[in-house]
């Protein structure tokens, strides 16, 4: 037999258990977006020592010339 009691206990212990699975990710997202800056800075390194980054920014510089 359905019961009003039985409803909001379980609902009240459904987002209780929502809340606490939210408060373990928090940390996560800091440590993701660390790795992906992590990552960019190695390829911005990898270009400039590889002297790629010059050759990309010479038709970069080409490209913004044509428009002007």
């Amino acid at each position: 037999m359905w019961k009003p009691n039985d409803v909001l206990l379980r609902s009240l212990a459904a987002t209780q258990r929502l809340r606490r699975g939210r408060e373990r990710d928090r940390g996560q997202t800091a440590v993701e977006y660390l790795g992906i800056i992590a990552v960019a800075v190695v390829i911005v390194l990898v270009l400039i020592q590889s002297g790629l980054g010059d050759l990309i920014l010479s038709k970069i510089k080409a490209q913004i010339g044509k428009i002007g």
